[in-house]
């Protein structure tokens, strides 16, 4: 979920660079800032870092089990190519 705070803070930060003479309505100009802010990162497919970071610790695995795999693989294929070879040089 999307810290509020920093929102808020955003939204603050807007309302301020509004010239004095237009501040009239500042903190209803502020609400609409955070409104708009919060719709249109609403619509953004973002995660939390929690999610983040657990999705990241799951592609590590799987990474190490592939390296892993593609060790064995290659073991097995100079297995079969050393007993593939030896029947040749018998002829």
């Amino acid at each position: 979920m999307i810290d509020l705070s920093h929102i808020d803070e955003l939204a603050r930060r807007l309302s301020n660079l509004v010239p004095p003479g237009l501040r009239e309505g500042r903190e209803e100009m502020q609400e609409n800032f955070k409104a708009v802010l919060q719709g249109g990162l609403a619509k953004l497919d973002l995660v939390t870092r929690e999610e983040f970071d657990v999705q990241r610790a799951v592609l590590l695995r799987t990474r190490e089990k592939l390296e892993a795999l593609e060790r064995a693989v290659a073991e097995l294929e100079a297995q079969v190519g050393v007993a593939d070879a030896a029947p040749m040089q018998q002829h």
